[in-house]
């Protein structure tokens, strides 16, 4: 797929992550709309970009998040992809995880964005693509898949469910759009360098290497979209 031209929404356009796929994205020519949590920094990104159709939303209200696909489709007079790179972390034993604070991480890690891409896939272009970022704590690190251990998984619990229920639900809708073309894809990628399990909202990571070099992830996976 071309980027440049393509016409795609950015959605957690406030996060660092987001911010730098905006950023790429409008690099290498893409019209872009932008979705954020935070209103100050979603307006200083847009004003740094050049004046992109901005809307800001809340993770929490499913509707607000269904309601952004149709939005940037009509913003941008069509819709070719959407990038999804909302999330939040946390830790803790599941006996010291709250059910509140187990359901925040449900809602703003799985039901946030299946909400805005079941939002958004009736309206992407055939051959668009839908992207959403699945990638958990210990994905990408050298060796873990043949070291982890129960130790090593501890306090991830309600974290790693989260990211789970996204990624099996990715699954399915991959299979539905099929018919479409629509590309939709899990990016698993490895633990990034954006500072987001310092960010947790409740108890401490487990100890980790450091993580790979965030801008490079970017252009990495804006390489694999103009490849679809």
């Amino acid at each position: 797929m071309e980027i440049s031209g393509a016409r795609i929404l950015v959605v957690g356009a406030t996060g660092v992550l987001g911010g730098l796929a905006a950023c790429a994205l409008a690099e290498r020519g893409a019209q872009l709309a932008l979705a954020g949590r935070n209103q100050v920094r979603l307006a200083a990104l847009a004003r740094d970009l050049g004046g992109p159709p901005a809307r800001c939303f809340e993770a929490c209200d499913l509707d607000q998040c269904s309601a952004l696909g149709p939005w940037a489709e009509r913003a941008l007079s069509g819709l070719e992809g959407v990038l999804v790179t909302v999330g939040a972390a946390g830790f803790g034993t599941v006996e010291n995880v709250s059910n509140a604070m187990a359901g925040h991480l449900l809602t703003v890690n799985a039901l946030c964005p299946m909400a805005v891409l079941r939002g958004a896939a009736p309206v992407v272009a055939d051959k668009g693509f839908l992207l959403a970022i699945t990638g958990g704590v210990h994905d990408g690190v050298a060796g873990a898949a043949d070291t982890e251990t129960a130790d090593d998984l501890a306090g991830t619990a309600d974290y790693t469910a989260s990211k789970a229920a996204l990624s099996g639900w990715l699954s399915v809708l991959t299979e539905e759009l099929a018919p479409r073309s629509v590309t939709v894809l899990d990016i698993r990628s490895p633990r990034l360098d954006t500072g987001f399990t310092e960010r947790s909202l409740t108890g401490r990571p487990p100890a980790l290497p450091p993580g790979a070099d965030a801008r490079q992830a970017v252009h990495s996976l804006l390489d694999g979209i103009t490849s679809i």
